[in-house]
Parts: C-alpha cells; sequence; structure tokens
C-alpha cells in the first residue's frame, strides 16, 4: 500500500522502527476523516487519513497538538504528518483509551490549561472545526473577534447554503446586542481545546485524561466548558473541580448558550436543517434577556 509505504519511510526518518509497517485495523476517528492503527510489531500510531487537499487541516492540529502539550493536559503527541497516494495522513502516537475518567483531574487540569493565556484572542493559523473553516485572524478585542470570525462567520455560512429568513433575522439582531451580554466581563485570551464534547476526552487504563480533536484558539475560556454541557458526558465533579482552580464569572449561565450556538449553527451548516429549529430556540432565549 503506497500510504502505509510512505509513512513508513517518513517515521524511519524520525525513529528507528523496523520495517515494514503493517496496519493493525481500521478504528473509529470521527465523522470527517478515516482512521487506523499501524505498528511495527513493536510499536504502534494513531493515524488521521483525508483527501490530500486537506493535508493543512492535519498540519493545524499537529501545531495544535504541540501547543497544548504544554498546558497540562494530556494530549496524543503528534508524530508526523504528509501527503501521498492522493492522501494526507496524521500520524499521533497510540493511547489505549479504555480507562475510567478521573473527572475531577479533567476539570482541574482543564482549568490550568485555560491559565496559559496570549496578549489577543484567536492563533496564528487558522484551523477547522469538524470540516468548517474557522477564522483565528488575531484581535485585541473578544467581541469584534467573536462577532466577526465566530458567530458572524457561521451565520453568513448558514445564508450561503440557504437557512436566510429567522435564521439570519435573528442572528443580526444578536449580533448587535453582544456587548449586553458582556457587562462587567472581561475574558482573558484563554489556551482553547476548541471542540470540548463528551466525543473528544477519554482516560488511560489509570484514569488519567487525555483530550484529543483539537479546534484550538485563544478565546473566552468559557466558550470550552460551554461546549462540555451541550452534548452530555461531564459529571459534575469535573466542574466542581473546575471551579475550585477556577471559578466562573456569574454570568456564564447566560453566556453559556451564547457560545454554544457557535456549535450549533456549524451542526446546521455541516449536517443540514435538523438543527435549525435548535439555532432558532436559543437565539429566541438569548435576545429575551436582553
Amino acid at each position: 500500500m503506497i500510504l502505509l509505504d510512505a509513512i513508513a519511510q517518513h517515521l524511519a526518518q524520525l525513529t528507528a522502527i523496523r520495517l515494514p509497517l503493517r496496519q493493525s485495523h481500521a478504528i473509529a476517528g470521527g465523522c470527517i476523516n478515516r482512521a487506523m492503527k499501524i505498528s511495527d510489531g513493536n510499536q504502534s500510531w494513531f493515524v488521521k487519513i483525508n483527501q490530500a487537499g486537506l493535508l493543512p487541516m492535519f498540519e493545524a492540529e499537529a501545531d495544535a497538538l504541540k501547543e497544548m502539550e504544554s498546558g497540562g493536559i494530556r494530549v496524543p503527541k503528534p508524530v508526523c504528518h504528509g501527503t501521498a497516494d492522493d492522501l494526507c495522513y496524521l500520524v499521533q502516537e497510540y493511547l489505549e483509551l479504555n480507562g475510567r475518567m478521573d473527572s475531577v483531574a479533567l476539570g482541574g487540569q482543564l482549568a490550568g490549561m485555560h491559565q496559559c493565556t496570549a496578549q489577543q484572542f484567536g492563533w496564528h493559523r487558522n484551523n477547522t472545526i469538524g470540516a468548517t473553516p474557522q477564522i483565528n485572524t488575531v484581535n485585541a478585542d473578544w467581541l469584534a473577534f467573536w462577532r466577526q470570525h465566530l458567530l458572524g462567520f457561521q451565520l453568513q455560512l448558514a445564508a450561503n447554503k440557504g437557512f436566510d429568513g429567522a435564521i439570519q433575522e435573528l442572528g443580526t439582531e444578536l449580533l448587535q446586542a453582544l456587548p449586553m451580554f458582556f457587562a462587567g466581563y472581561r475574558p482573558q485570551a484563554s489556551l482553547l481545546h476548541g471542540d470540548l464534547w463528551a466525543g473528544n476526552a477519554a482516560a488511560l487504563a489509570d484514569g488519567t485524561p487525555v483530550i484529543f480533536d483539537p479546534a484550538l484558539y485563544y478565546g473566552d475560556r468559557e466558550t470550552d466548558i460551554a461546549m462540555t454541557s451541550l452534548f452530555g458526558g461531564f459529571d459534575e465533579r469535573f466542574y466542581a473541580a473546575y471551579n475550585d482552580v477556577w471559578p466562573l464569572d456569574a454570568g456564564y449561565k447566560h453566556r453559556k448558550t451564547l457560545y454554544n450556538l457557535y456549535h450549533v449553527l456549524n451542526h446546521l451548516n455541516l449536517f443540514g436543517g435538523g438543527y435549525q429549529q435548535q439555532a432558532l430556540t436559543m437565539m429566541r432565549q438569548l435576545l429575551a434577556l436582553i
């Protein structure tokens, strides 16, 4: 297989592997990429695969994982990435994620990672949230960054896909009203996972938390916390441990819906109209608070 040969040659430049590589088996890699476990008979790696033109997506993910390594939470170490046979690949260390999550450790470690901050919001490169481009052009103003590159960008994508009418009317009204949700609150530019739902967190056999598949940028830490509640999977011990390290602002209870609207709109743009009513309901709830 050309792809395995290319990966083997790439790994041989970096590690003392034994050739040839063999594919152990295909494994779950999410709805965006194919994934497989490969081995040289002694060591194993996790490989994501997609079309060659999507290599920048994997390059950004590798950069994100390297940046998150300094944040205090275990992440898969990126090894190499490249293209072969009209495909692109990202090789990471293979981790056995079969343990029972230590949610107290995860909460405390996430708060620690969020205490890694930058001078501006955004990141040095664009990346993706699922398969959707995420624009990370840096800005010292959080509201301007959120309005233009995140929430506003998703609304524009929705308009391009034919979701107009109430989605755009309420969305425009909400964008204009954003300052109302930030009275007395000035977020820091925290290191974020960016896509932290239950499916992007797991544990090693000893319970050590591992987070993966990031959509990294520097932003309000509340956005990460909000998404942990969107699809369930994080227990109360996680939130208590987080607040023990860095308590959330009282206004989070209202901004939580605002921040999760970004992800619901992204699901609308990726998967279609099944998320339209949910987005409209969230918008109306937010506007009712003004």
